[in-house]
């Protein structure tokens, strides 16, 4: 009996000296190198509408792998990149700061129908040059370890690309405004009454809502052609969404209050801003 606890004494003491000896392997991340971004062309732009929407094959970006290095070895996760433009000054800190999402990709040749798409975030005027600043994020899974590169400069002049064609007027109804679902073209309210503010957004500085339905109409006293919510009634987000002609559902309303609504014929979304 006392050789079979010696015995398992020793096995104890040797397991705890293995466990001491051999402690659980942790990857760690270790480095990584930013990347570098280049461009085959940083030259003066102007985009114009295609019909065949080109690819632009004299203005290519390319980017760098950063190669993150873990303790286990090189990163074999998929890596993802996203493209940003901003404003020259804003630092990439614009809230219209434009975006695209590559996934392991080092390289890209933009359409002229997506690079105009791409600019056109910042909402900037078109048809005037604006100078853009570009570069490449770099992440791995969940946003995490971001690596940003150096910044490229491009003056690049967009043109006017809308979702739908844009009407002369923009008017708000349903029972979530003040005068409900009254459509009266002899006498259209003026509180619900956009002002057109660009080529392609309508704005209405202040409307006072209840929770309940709208629609977007473009013609005073008619029905013809409203812009509604192509899914579920009351489905869409609140406090903005896409909009489209002719759909079926009504729009739901956010909480009551005192809203500023902006409509964007470019992106073909509009926005509900809580003013008190």
């Amino acid at each position: 009996m006392k050789s079979y606890k010696l015995i398992t004494i020793l096995w104890a003491i040797g397991m705890t000296f293995a466990a001491c000896n051999n402690p659980e392997t942790k990857m760690m991340y270790q480095a990584g190198t930013a990347p570098v971004l280049t461009v085959s062309s940083t030259a003066n732009l102007t985009l114009t509408p295609n019909a065949n929407n080109a690819v632009l094959s004299s203005l290519q970006f390319q980017w760098t792998n950063p190669n993150y290095q873990f303790t286990n070895g090189v990163n074999t996760q998929d890596v993802t990149y996203t493209l940003q433009v901003d404003t020259v000054g804003s630092n990439f800190t614009n809230p219209n700061m434009g975006v695209v999402t590559f996934t392991n990709a080092v390289s890209n040749n933009f359409t002229i129908k997506s690079l105009n798409g791409l600019c056109g975030q910042l909402q900037l005027a078109d048809g005037t040059p604006h100078t853009f600043a570009f570069r490449i994020k770099s992440t791995l899974a969940n946003g995490s370890l971001p690596l940003y590169s150096n910044t490229v400069q491009i003056t690049i002049t967009t043109y006017l690309d809308v979702v739908y064609p844009v009407p002369a007027n923009l008017y708000i109804v349903g029972d979530a405004t003040p005068s409900g679902w009254e459509n009266d073209s002899s006498k259209p309210d003026a509180t619900q009454t956009f002002t057109k503010v660009n080529p392609y957004t309508f704005q209405l500085n202040s409307i006072a809502l209840t929770a309940n339905q709208f629609l977007f109409i473009p013609v005073a006293g008619s029905w013809t052609h409203k812009y509604a919510f192509n899914a579920p009634s009351s489905s869409n987000n609140p406090m903005g969404d896409v909009f489209t002609p002719d759909a079926s559902s009504n729009f739901q309303a956010p909480a009551a209050g005192n809203y500023k609504i902006i409509v964007n014929f470019k992106t073909a979304k509009y926005t509900m801003i809580l003013l008190n």
